[in-house]
């Protein structure tokens, strides 16, 4: 029952705060990192809204300190995609049929626990499992996820309100349906904000989830179901699954009720799972949608007017924040010759007067590496720059997994453009400089386009009006967020949407109504008020 037309404006961005010395919210984040530390909890999978222990206990640790026990998640097998599958299948006829007021009003309800009661539990569980400083999982896990919530709600009311023109004697309307059958959500470790955009877009539209995340990310990711529960958010509607991708993949993309898969992780795995998809499509009920973010190897490239400071800035913050392990962090830097050692000079001093250590101490810059797998990745492209003639390590370059995977801040200079860290995805500390010769930009922004198949992030640093404007007219396909004297890091929600083309995904744009209207089904529906009663035409009579 419709009793008015309700209205979700545009909402204002949370808010992110400093964590400054003697701030109130610095000792409240201290204090639940404490209480979180004290207890290893035990982690169950959510599905149709019951906790289910499988038995099959894995231990959840700090990635920069080993040692500590912070809980234990239960696995997950086949069994349980099935049981997930069947309780969103179960939950969707009353969940779809929701007025859509109470649909949002969870989601807000969500986002304003997130606000205040829990914000510094989704912030200490980030940093703690995730290995990430207080300002990093500020403006990740409390300020973008609320940001999420809040716009995808406003953008999913002005997407409703969008119908079609009438003629005289007729009426026509637009219903928005979600996706017949069920919506899986395959979320990374490196950012809260997406292990809880994915599941939560697809369903404000009306679907009912199955959601695995990453295993290195369930310690945040269990907080934020129960934040949900707590919102209200009925049984079935998102299911919460710690399994292998093999297993999910299986019994997932052979389901014929599999509707659509909203995904972040890497290119090669969007990859099989598009080829699987496209083997099984003859079994579906209808085409499902494929969203993916996927790789990135992000640039910046600096004009020879660009200031040197904000050089050296965009480079130590766009590629060393979060250990480099963003989707859009710079990952390879083309410098003009006219100033490659002043910038080489101020962005060593810059990356040395970094502090590394655990989250708990506030005044490191860098803390861990998520894992094993991706320490001994990351350091082996190190350990081949070191001794490789076409490169050398300006700075950085060591590493150890004694006590947490710690890998220093590096920097490689390549003497080859094509060099191996120039256009291979890396996903940690390491940045590759380029010395191009400062009087070839046109030629070496060319150089920039055809070297990484990757286009997610990348940016300009100029003074030169004309130089920005070759730029981003030259790169246009080179990145689908791009960024004019800054880092290529950091989109905030409403104001850059994001997601990249190539092989860094669809490019259906998190934070924008481009992402909604792909968990939504158009159905037009045409209502004559005096039908005609004979089918002659005006055009068939005689003259």
């Amino acid at each position: 029952m419709s009793l008015g037309y309700f209205s979700y404006p545009m909402p204002v961005n949370e808010p992110v705060l400093q964590y400054a010395p003697g701030s109130p919210e610095r000792a409240s984040l201290k204090k639940v990192l404490a209480e979180l530390k004290k207890k290893a909890i035990e982690i169950p999978m959510y599905i149709g809204g019951k906790a289910v222990k499988s038995g099959k206990k894995i231990a959840i640790h700090p990635p920069h300190e080993m040692a500590h026990t912070l809980g234990y998640f239960h696995a997950g097998e086949e069994k349980h995609v099935n049981l997930a599958i069947s309780a969103a299948l179960k939950a969707k006829e009353a969940w779809s049929d929701m007025s859509w007021e109470n649909r949002a009003h969870i989601f807000l309800k969500a986002a304003d626990l997130l606000a205040t009661r829990y914000r510094f539990h989704i912030n200490g569980t980030t940093m703690l499992g995730q290995s990430k400083n207080a300002y990093q999982a500020e403006i990740d896990s409390a300020c973008e996820l609320i940001d999420f919530l809040r716009f995808n709600v406003h953008f999913l009311s002005e997407i409703y309100k969008q119908q079609p023109i009438s003629s005289p004697g007729m009426h026509n309307r637009l219903e928005w349906r979600p996706l017949e059958g069920f919506v899986l959500a395959i979320t990374p470790f490196n950012f809260t904000a997406i292990g809880g955009n994915l599941p939560t877009s697809a369903a404000m539209c009306g679907n009912t989830v199955v959601w695995k995340p990453a295993n290195t990310q369930i310690y945040a990711a269990q907080m934020f179901m129960r934040i949900l529960k707590e919102a209200g958010l009925p049984d079935g509607v998102i299911n919460l699954v710690f399994v292998d991708g093999p297993t999910l993949g299986k019994v997932c993309f052979a389901h014929r009720e599999f509707a659509g898969v909203h995904f972040t992780g890497s290119t090669g795995v969007f990859n099989h799972m598009w080829k699987v998809i496209g083997e099984n499509i003859g079994n579906y009920r209808s085409y499902p949608r494929i969203v993916g973010e996927t790789g990135g190897k992000d640039f910046v490239i600096a004009h020879k007017s660009a200031q040197v400071d904000a050089v050296v800035t965009a480079l130590a913050r766009g590629a060393f924040e979060y250990q480099g392990q963003k989707c859009s962090a710079a990952s390879r830097a083309y410098i003009p010759s006219n100033m490659a050692a002043e910038v080489k000079t101020k962005l060593v001093a810059a990356i040395k007067s970094m502090k590394m250590g655990t989250v708990e101490d506030f005044s490191n810059f860098v803390n861990a590496v998520i894992d094993e797998k991706s320490f001994n990745s990351i350091t082996k492209y190190i350990d081949r720059a070191k001794k490789d003639k076409k490169a050398a390590i300006w700075v950085g370059g060591n590493y150890s997994k004694t006590k947490g995977y710690f890998i220093e801040p590096t920097v490689i200079e390549a003497k080859d453009p094509k060099y191996v860290t120039m256009c291979e995805e890396i996903f940690g500390p390491v940045l590759t400089v380029y010395v191009y010769n400062a009087d070839k930009f046109e030629e070496t922004l060319h150089l920039l386009d055809a070297t990484s198949s990757y286009a997610l992030t990348g940016a300009i640093l100029a003074q030169d009006r004309a130089a920005v404007e070759l730029a981003t007219n030259t790169l246009r396909n080179a990145a689908g967020n791009f960024y004019i004297n800054d880092k290529p890091t950091g989109a905030v929600v409403g104001q850059q949407p994001f997601g990249g083309a190539r092989a860094s995904g669809t490019n259906d744009k998190a934070g924008s109504m481009l992402n909604l209207y792909r968990w939504l089904s158009a159905r037009t529906i045409k209502e004559t008020f005096n039908p005609p009663v004979d089918y002659g035409y005006p055009f068939l009579q005689e003259a």
